[in-house]
Order: C-alpha cells, then sequence, then structure tokens
C-alpha cells in the first residue's frame, strides 16, 4: 500500500480499497520503523495526521486529488502549532501561530500532514548533514547522504514514509535530493508558489517546490500549491492551468537544447552519459535536438554564493535574542545577549555565510563584489533568454556526482561545487524539473534536469512524462 503513488493512492480511496485513516496508519508504522536509521523526519504530528485522514474518511473535507494522502513537510515552512525549527539550534523551540501559503492551500485540499522533514540548518548545505539534529540517510544505501538542503522530504519519500513530500530550492536543494534518491523534484518558477511562511534564507532565489515519485505525481502536488499571494510581494498574479493537462501528449516536434558547459565543468562520466542517453532517447521519440551555449556558466556559481550569503546576512539578523528564538542563559549586558545568542544558536555553516555575507555587503567589498555578482545574475538571465529563441527546453545534468558517503567528502567546497549545474536556473527564476535517468556508481541514481523559460512548467511536466513512460503500454 504504502508504495504507490499519490495518483494511485487518489484512485484506490476513491474506489474505498482502503480508507484515509489505514493509509495514514500504514505510513505512521513506517516512520516509526524506519525512521530511527534514516532520520527523515525532526517532528511527526501522528495525531495530527489521523484527525485529517478521519476528516476525510467522514466526508468532512474536500474531495480533491490530494486529499486523504500523507505528505511531509520541510521544516523551514511555517505550521501553526507545529514547531519549525529550520533545523537550528536558534529556533529549536519556536511554533508559528501561522500556517504558510502553501501549508492553508494543502490543508484546504484535505492532505495529511505528517509531520516536518531534516534539513542542512536553514537550507544551508546540499547533505543535510549540517542539521543540530543529525543527519539524515539515504534510504537507497544507509552510508550515503541524501542530498540537501531538502534531504529528509526526499529519503521520507525513498523510505516510503509519505507519498510525496515539499521542500525549498534556493540553488538546487530539492532537485539534487530528487537525483540522489531516484526520485522527481521540481524548482518552481519564481513568484509562482508563494514564500509567505517560508523561513527566509536567500529571498530572491529560493522556492517552495514538490517532491515525488513520479512526473504525474509532481504535476497534481504543484497544482495543489501554487497561486497568487497578495501576503508575498514577489507572488506573480496569473491564471495558473491544471499542470496534468497535455502531460501525456508527447514530444514529437520539441526542440532540446544541450549546453555543451555543462558536460564539461567537473561532471562524472557515467553522469554524462546517462544523461546523453537521455537526450537520445527524446531523440527516438521525436524531439529535435540543438547544440547552445551559457558561457558565464563559469561565473554564477560565485556570483550565488555571494548574492545568497550576503541576503542570508540580512535575512538571519533577526535572530537576536530577544523576540524569539534561543536566548542564551550567560550575559552582563545587552551586547552580550546579542553575541553569545548567535554564537550558541547557529551552527559553524551557518556562521560562515553570515560572514561571507556582511563582507560583501560592506561599503569597502559593495561594489566589488555585490554589485557585479548582480550583473551576473543579469547576464545569465539573458543567456537563458536567447537560448530560448533556439530551443524550447534545456536537457542537463542535476549533480556531477551521485550520492557520496556520508562525512565522506575530504575537500570542504565539495558541497559548493555540486552546485554548478542547479544554480543557473535559481539565478535566472526559471523552472527546472530532476527526474531519474539511469544509475553510475554502486547502483546510485543517477538525475537529469530538464530546464524551460519562465512558467513553462506544463511544458516541463509533459517532456519528463514522456520520458519516464518511454516504451511503455497504456497510461499511468
Amino acid at each position: 500500500m504504502i508504495n504507490r503513488s499519490v495518483y494511485e493512492h487518489y484512485i484506490a480511496l476513491n474506489k474505498r480499497e482502503y480508507s484515509s485513516v489505514e493509509l495514514t496508519k500504514a505510513y505512521l508504522e513506517q516512520i516509526e520503523k524506519k525512521d530511527k536509521k534514516t532520520g527523515a523526519f525532526i517532528t511527526v504530528t501522528a495525531d495530527g495526521a489521523l484527525d485529517a485522514a478521519k476528516k476525510y474518511d467522514e466526508g468532512k473535507c474536500r474531495k480533491s486529488v490530494l486529499a486523504g494522502i500523507p505528505v511531509a513537510i520541510k521544516d523551514n515552512i511555517c505550521t501553526k502549532g507545529i514547531k519549525t525549527t529550520c533545523a537550528s539550534k536558534i529556533l529549536q523551540d519556536f511554533i508559528p501561530p501561522y500556517d504558510a501559503f502553501v501549508i492553508e492551500k494543502l490543508k484546504a485540499e484535505g492532505a495529511v500532514i505528517m509531520g516536518k522533514t531534516n534539513m542542512d540548518e536553514f537550507g544551508m548545505g546540499s547533505t543535510t548533514e549540517k542539521s543540530v539534529y543529525g543527519a539524515t540517510r539515504n534510504p537507497l544505501d544507509y552510508n550515503r547522504v541524501p542530498g540537501g538542503s531538502s534531504g529528509g522530504s526526499a529519503a521520507a519519500i525513498a523510505e516510503n514514509e509519505v507519498a510525496y513530500a515539499l521542500g525549498s530550492d534556493t540553488g538546487g536543494s530539492v532537485r539534487q535530493p530528487a537525483a540522489f534518491c531516484g526520485l522527481v523534484g521540481m524548482k518552481t518558477t519564481y513568484g509562482s508558489v508563494s514564500r509567505y511562511g517560508l523561513v527566509a534564507y536567500a529571498s530572491s532565489l529560493e522556492q517552495i517546490c514538490p517532491l515525488s515519485r513520479t512526473v504525474m505525481d509532481n504535476a497534481l502536488a504543484l497544482n495543489g500549491i501554487v497561486g497568487h499571494d497578495r501576503r508575498d510581494s514577489t507572488s506573480v498574479c496569473r491564471k495558473y492551468s491544471d499542470f496534468t493537462i497535455g502531460i501525456k501528449d508527447g514530444v514529437k516536434g520539441l526542440k532540446i537544447g544541450i549546453p555543451k558547459e555543462f558536460f564539461s565543468i567537473g561532471i562524472n562520466e557515467s553522469i554524462k552519459t546517462a544523461v546523453w542517453l537521455a537526450a537520445k532517447e527524446y531523440e527516438k521519440m521525436g524531439a529535435e535536438l540543438v547544440d547552445v551555449s551559457l558561457p558565464n556558466l563559469n561565473s554564477v556559481l560565485p556570483a550565488y554564493y555571494i548574492l545568497s550569503c550576503a541576503e542570508a546576512s540580512s535575512n538571519l539578523a533577526r535572530y537576536d535574542g530577544i523576540r524569539y528564538g534561543y536566548r542564551t542563559d550567560d550575559y552582563i549586558s545587552i551586547e552580550e545577549l546579542y553575541r553569545k545568542s548567535r554564537s550558541e544558536g547557529f551552527g559553524w555553516e551557518v556562521k560562515k555565510r553570515i560572514m561571507l555575507g556582511t563582507m560583501v555587503l560592506s561599503a569597502e567589498y559593495h561594489n566589488q563584489y555585490y554589485k557585479k555578482a548582480l550583473k551576473v545574475k543579469n547576464n545569465i538571465k539573458t543567456e537563458f533568454n536567447n537560448v530560448f529563441d533556439k530551443c524550447q527546453i534545456i536537457i542537463a545534468p542535476v549533480s556531477p556526482s551521485v550520492a557520496y558517503k556520508i562525512g565522506g567528502s575530504e575537500n570542504p567546497m565539495r558541497d559548493y561545487l555540486d552546485d554548478i549545474y542547479t544554480v543557473p536556473a535559481n539565478m535566472a527564476g526559471i523552472p527546472a524539473l530532476s527526474l531519474p535517468c539511469g544509475v553510475g556508481e554502486e547502483e546510485m541514481p543517477i538525475g537529469m534536469q530538464l530546464i524551460g523559460p519562465a512558467f513553462s512548467e506544463a511544458l516541463l511536466y509533459r517532456a519528463g512524462y514522456a520520458y519516464e513512460n518511454r516504451g511503455k503500454a497504456g497510461d499511468i
């Protein structure tokens, strides 16, 4: 039962093969059995989940596709009455008095919220090892990382603890865990999903995004959370169609760009081969492959870290030990209270990025670093626009390597370099879909990403669905 997709659960619940309460209990039993090893969850809300499931079974909620189906929420998305810690000591006891926009939407859909998932502290990391609650392990190999920072959400799905999950993607934090765990992850167009209630890290780059087992499930999940929100000034006011409409129409005549730079920077040979073979599969299905170029790719990663750290420095200044969050017990002055609360409350990775962000925003370095990074951001947007004049979508790797061993990175720069292929979409504010395309070393999954112009999610889902279901008889 618990290894079914969201769409399969929807069909089964409507046929009354099992109840939502039975389904929820099955997932809760799996969490009890497996999560001590995986470490996917920080908080499990069993009572609330069973109450929501009971309401579905009693016909007291909307009968939507997501209704009655368990979902996990990354622990940087605010949930009313449920701890939201960002995997940080400084927010270890924070209970929001309100729901994020996406939580309001899911509750209106009748979804069953199972709890909050582990993450790198404040989303700063690519392995889900940088959490005050300990590391999350990849269910496909417990000795390996699940990716990050949404590794807890990805691991929960891969371990059959939930049917789907929400994460957040600032520079690849949904797509890379999806690739490492053999799942599907969509980084949505900036402004399409409200960030109201998402604890801010880098406000101009991050988006709340769905993770799932299948492309169809991902489209169904995005249907449930997309939309304009007046409380978010960056939320785009537009009409969104059902992302599953036309999803089975195939890719015949579709122009797919292959950017040469994505296949030349530190990529593992098995990943390069797998993505090339996926591109050839599209060609067999009637798509046309086009060579394209993004010359500024080498500059995007350093520019991203300058901008994201600058925004983190500003956003995290609010955690001062005064209004909410962790407060040190040992201080004799207000200055010491600030200093000790932040020093004791933040982990080393967060401190490092705050310090870097503070430096690049200083009067001495603002023009030298921050303004130049903004120019690179504008350049990459222009380059993508030029590329999409030649093709409709781009195919590329997600990560230069498969999931690696926990604690196995000898080079502290590895986490940063792993974002080389995912960061460009965040810098340009455009959507990118990650889905499995093969296996690499020790049978660990390889992910590819399909990148499109702004608000092209439906097209990406159509292309992703075609690849996922290639050679299959019938539809799911």
